[in-house]
């Protein structure tokens, strides 16, 4: 097995990696490893927006519409953390040239989404992610002192001999399946969710709860795995793969949910947990496979939808439906996993000098449901925390221990069943 040692090693490239790697001192190498190539990350698939303080009268607001969407299991601090940070982080994005959408007179626009009681998502067109994770990217393979590693798959995690902190991970070259032992000071986990433990999601395959897993074989603590989001609107299809998601924002510029008949059902703009048990219910009641989404009632028409919604009219016109004359078949589907390995507001794990940020983790953000378009928000700004704890803390010192036993995830998936077997999978 090759030996490799580096600074700090982070293990993922979706927003919350990157931003962790770009806010690491210029003088600590870094290394990034991710399991599929560099774009292969939810962050690159999130379509509505990221959410930000609207104003200082807002605060209060928005605090309160994030605690009743995750039906007040979220901690207080870490959401008004959240809060606190959004505005800086949305000017550093602008400043690394993310482009949002501006009104006419150059003001920032925002939209509205389910259990937001005003507008406060800004957003690019309905790729948004797409916007924000392509930036950091060059951003990152700009700097000198971290190496991009993809298409490399954590396999476990290095320890001391009295397993008193991480010193590293064990990864494996996707293609040649050559192991490294790369020993670091500081580990993080950014290894997103875990769609590719569901039949149908919107998440990228290899998103299979790695983090998560590896934290449950080592007694790591991790909270609330059984806390699955469910978004209410994916494209109906026959095809297999990847859930297309229909994005929260089409519902909050005044799309709505339909039955066979054509009647309403729900009010689309409650928390994604309630539309996505009314959606339920209703197709159980009809015995059909899905329910309808008719975006012809959005407030602008066929301009908004061509400007605002350009990807989604698209994707339906692939698959046959054309959202200015019809409405399109529309079927909850995994989307966000709200548990995760516990970390603070820091990203510390319970495990000295290991880290866990974005999706992989549990902060208390979103507690039991997130508020759309939190996540971007929420994974940059911790990330970059974590970032900032790394660099003034001192370096894991010693020899990492390699496991007697290394787990082959192509044949071996006893930590993803572990995850498995608390995860709720009623729904599906």
């Amino acid at each position: 097995m090759k030996e490799e040692y580096i600074d700090t090693l982070i293990v993922g490239a979706g927003v919350a990696g990157m931003n962790c790697a770009l806010h690491l001192p210029a003088g600590m190498r870094a290394l990034v490893v991710c399991k599929g190539g560099l774009r292969e990350s939810d962050s690159f698939l999130a379509q509505g927006g990221i959410c930000v303080l609207h104003d200082r009268g807002d605060e209060q607001s928005y605090f309160e519409d994030t605690m009743r969407a995750g039906h007040y299991e979220n901690n207080p601090d870490t959401v008004r953390c959240m809060i606190r940070h959004s505005r800086e982080t949305i000017e550093e994005l602008i400043a690394r040239g993310v482009r949002f959408e501006r009104e006419a007179n150059g003001e920032l626009a925002y939209t509205r989404e389910g259990a937001h009681s005003r507008p406060r998502i800004v957003f690019h067109a309905d790729c948004t992610g797409k916007e924000i994770s392509s930036h950091l990217l060059r951003a990152v393979q700009k700097l000198p002192n971290v190496i991009l590693r993809p298409h490399t798959t954590m396999v476990d995690l290095l320890f001391d001999e009295a397993k008193t902190q991480c010193l590293g991970a064990i990864v494996r070259d996707n293609k040649t399946k050559e192991l490294t032992a790369v020993h670091a000071g500081n580990t993080v986990l950014a290894t997103g969710g875990v769609g590719g433990l569901f039949p149908h999601s919107t998440n990228f395959r290899i998103l299979t709860g790695d983090g998560v897993g590896v934290a449950l074989e080592h007694g790591i603590a991790v909270d609330h795995p059984e806390y699955v989001q469910f978004h209410p609107t994916t494209l109906y299809t026959q095809r297999r793969g990847r859930s297309f998601l229909i994005s929260e924002s089409v519902r909050g510029e005044g799309a709505q949910l339909i039955n066979a008949a054509g009647e309403r059902f729900v009010d689309e703009l409650l928390p994604r947990d309630v539309v996505t048990a009314a959606i339920r219910r209703e197709m159980r009641r009809e015995g059909s496979r899905f329910v309808r989404l008719d975006l012809r009632t959005v407030a602008g028409g066929a301009q908004t939808l061509a400007h605002h919604f350009p990807g989604i009219v698209e994707r339906c016109r692939e698959e046959g439906y054309d959202v200015y004359s019809e409405p399109i078949p529309v079927v909850p589907a995994q989307h966000y996993f709200m548990g995760g390995v516990r970390s603070d507001l820091k990203g510390r794990t319970t495990m000295p000098h290991l880290y866990a940020v974005g999706e992989t983790c549990c902060n208390g953000v979103h507690g039991k449901n997130r508020l759309a378009s939190n996540s971007l928000l929420e994974a940059l700004i911790f990330a970059r925390r974590a970032a900032d704890e790394i660099a003034k803390g001192e370096f894991a010192e010693g020899r990492a221990v390699i496991p007697e036993q290394i787990y082959d995830k192509h044949t071996d998936y006893a930590r993803h069943l572990r995850v498995k077997k608390e995860v709720d999978l009623e729904h599906e």
